[in-house]
């Protein structure tokens, strides 16, 4: 058995691999409750205490990153759980992504805000071929440019990829790229609207991303890291095979850094890898709420590994009607931020023109005329519900289209701001009670 684990930052994580395997997979805060946690939970925890013959693989290098730390004016910062073996951070996360993708020879782009001194790096299968050094970070401008118009660094970030929309990009922020973004970019741009603000950093990581995809002569493309989480960005590229594991920040580096010890392709059989809420499900009860309130939560079988809750942890909706504004309110989200749908693999062509997968890493352009699972653009980030779909979303599905010939459903995650997804039954009654929103 081998243990993956990151944590001591943000977001920590763990894997469990059994030979090519893979048996659990979750984030802290699911389990504490703590939104971004950056340490493990005792019953993640317990894990490594129940299997001690287990290889234990951290997800970086704690010397060289502290190191990079002390360069950058920060404390020295010792791991407080022991292990057997550690990898790069940026190694980790191209790991994660080439060991789980449907495909062996490829080029990988990772980029992020910082992992030891990498911020940026291109990889041809496992081998890193080119990178790029802190201070430059398109990960950290973005972050630093998000707590500029007041949002929350490391948490908000597709907040402001999504009022990126609403703005013009009228500001030059490249040069920014070489400064010290650890410490924000200040009041730049004094009178600036955050809408243009917005705008702007999004277009500059588009135009950078598509610099480095122009970097890499494989027709196959791995991206990874926190910003693989960019799906207008990733919408850009044009004329390659795109994998993007589903967890691409530092908690899947938990898995990156398990896959390393081995070094051969996992069973990657989806991203249900979490804690399992083993019990019936009524669907025609779900289609009967839908009908009746419009709104409902699911949270049944295992939880979603990744930030994106895709049918095993989601608070669904009808888009007949246009309940954006409802459901921003039960999640307690601004206005304006857009919400995603499912809808039946058979059918997604004939509603959306565009990219689109199972995992909502693409947004699409609508060709219907839904406004709740529509961006103020004109553009959905769709998740396509395949056939062979592991999540009780595909029935759901099936029968809410038999009911009422719409194929989709608006489909957002089960949780409000600022608080992580629902994980246990316990958390489920909890949202139930408190949100008034019946949770199957």
């Amino acid at each position: 058995m081998i243990i993956g684990i990151s944590e001591g930052f943000h977001d920590a994580a763990i894997c469990v691999l059994e030979d090519n395997k893979i048996v659990f997979a979750s984030h802290a805060e699911r389990h504490s409750r703590k939104k971004g946690d950056k340490y493990l939970h005792w019953y993640q925890l317990s894990k490594i205490r129940d299997n001690r013959d287990a290889v234990v693989a951290y997800y970086e290098k704690p010397f060289s990153k502290n190191l990079r730390r002390l360069y950058a004016g920060q404390k020295w910062k010792k791991p407080r759980l022991k292990y057997d073996v550690s990898f790069r951070h940026h190694e980790s996360h191209a790991a994660a992504g080439y060991y789980t993708a449907p495909f062996d020879d490829c080029n990988i782009i990772v980029v992020d805000a910082i992992g030891e001194w990498d911020t940026v790096s291109i990889w041809d299968n496992m081998k890193k071929v080119k990178s790029w050094k802190y201070p430059y970070s398109l990960g950290l401008l973005y972050s630093a440019i998000t707590q500029r118009i007041g949002l929350k660094p490391n948490e908000d970030e597709y907040i402001t990829m999504g009022m990126a929309a609403f703005g013009e990009p009228l500001y030059d922020l490249e040069p920014l790229l070489l400064m010290n973004n650890h410490r924000g970019v200040g009041n730049v741009w004094k009178d600036a609207r955050p809408e243009d603000l917005a705008a702007s950093v999004q277009a500059l990581y588009e135009r950078k991303l598509l610099e480095l995809v122009d970097m890499c002569p494989k027709k196959n493309i791995i991206l990874m890291g926190g910003c693989a989480l960019n799906c207008v960005a990733n919408s850009k590229i044009q004329g390659k095979n795109i994998w993007i594991m589903p967890s691409p920040g530092d908690a899947g580096s938990a898995l990156g850094a398990a896959s390393l010890v081995q070094k051969k392709k996992l069973q990657w059989e989806g991203p249900y890898l979490g804690t399992d809420i083993d019990r019936p499900i009524w669907v025609h009860g779900v289609i009967q709420e839908l009908v009746k309130n419009r709104v409902c939560g699911i949270a049944h079988g295992r939880a979603e590994f990744g930030p994106r809750a895709l049918g095993n942890r989601s608070l669904l909706g009808d888009p007949r009607y246009d309940i954006k504004d409802t459901v921003n309110d039960i999640k307690r989200r601004q206005r304006f931020r857009p919400f995603a749908p499912a809808i039946l693999e058979e059918y997604a062509d004939e509603y959306f023109e565009g990219p689109m997968n199972e995992y909502m890493q693409f947004v699409a352009t609508a060709k219907h005329d839904y406004k709740s699972v529509t961006h103020v653009d004109g553009t959905a980030r769709v998740q396509v519900v395949k056939k062979n779909c592991k999540s009780v979303i595909r029935p759901i599905l099936e029968e809410w289209y038999d009911a009422t010939g719409c194929p989709m459903l608006l489909n957002t995650s089960l949780n409000i701001k600022g608080e992580p997804m629902v994980d246990s039954p316990r958390d489920a009654t909890r949202f139930m009670e408190k949100y008034g929103v019946q949770v199957f």
